[in-house]
């Protein structure tokens, strides 16, 4: 039942037709779009592109690697690996809508041969063994109450000697934290886990954290940078509020908060299958 009330969470209904009227508006072409003009839609975590790429640069990359990124979205992080890496990159997702709306943009800008994206649960993944090389997850485990298993299918997956990188939000100290999240409506679909957590559940299944990174002082830049930018000049016509809904700024507020009080830290972890 968790999994429905997630997926309901993220479903939108008209995302696609919103995101491609913005478009428009900003004068993009919807049949040939520039996957750069969808940055600022596509890259729905802390830090948005600049953490998709400090991510990538660390997975030991090279031309050719099977990818697969868990908790896709709307395919921003697939796209920006399969070009700047020339990796191939399948996108899984629990929200049907996303992932529709993945393998649409990703036609749009020409990418439909390199990316490709499926709806399924990170805890029972769709692919045999050792079918991917490298492995990347951000802002997914906070929606994943059964960590164990997601780590296991993660470790199962990927090829011996694969390459896992994670970028979540963790719990890092004691105190409420206030709902609406961007992640969750209310903490009964929030699955918060501190990163001592996360090491000793990556080691039982044979993922071992070998670098880790906090980046929560990164992560309350970007937040006040964003809030000061919507406070100042209203929300862009092509931007979050189209994916988090009409409650945008109480989740950034809510967000900002925790990060500000040292409840939660985004942050990055680097494992390597045994």
């Amino acid at each position: 039942m968790s999994e429905q009330v997630i997926a309901e969470h993220y479903s939108h209904g008209s995302l696609e037709r919103e995101i491609l009227n913005a478009l428009t508006t900003l004068g993009a072409d919807p049949e040939h779009l520039d996957p750069e003009q969808l940055a600022p839609v596509d890259e729905f975590h802390i830090g948005g592109r600049a953490a998709t790429v400090e991510l990538a640069d660390r997975l030991d990359l090279c031309p050719g690697l099977r990818v697969l990124d868990i908790g896709s979205g709307l395919g921003g992080t697939a796209r920006h690996l399969a070009r700047r890496h020339a990796v191939e990159v399948t996108g899984l997702d629990l929200t049907a809508e996303y992932v529709h709306v993945a393998a649409s943009l990703s036609r749009r800008a020409g990418l439909a041969q390199v990316v490709r994206f499926r709806q399924g649960s990170a805890t029972s993944l769709p692919f045999p063994d050792g079918s991917f090389d490298r492995v990347c997850m951000l802002h997914v485990g906070m929606n994943v109450a059964d960590k164990a298993a997601l780590f296991s299918e993660i470790q199962r997956t990927l090829v011996g000697g694969g390459v896992f990188g994670v970028y979540d939000v963790m719990r890092i100290g004691p105190g409420e934290i206030l709902y609406p999240m961007p992640w969750a409506a209310t903490s009964a679909t929030s699955f918060l886990s501190g990163p001592q957590r996360y090491r000793e559940l990556l080691a039982e299944v044979g993922l071992p954290v070998q670098a880790e990174r906090d980046r929560r002082s990164f992560g309350i830049d970007f937040i006040r940078e964003t809030r000061a930018r919507i406070a100042q000049d209203g929300p862009p016509v092509l931007g979050l509020q189209l994916v988090m809904g009409s409650d945008t700024a109480l989740k950034l507020a809510n967000l900002a908060d925790s990060l500000e009080r040292a409840l939660l830290a985004p942050t990055e972890m680097i494992c390597l299958a045994r």
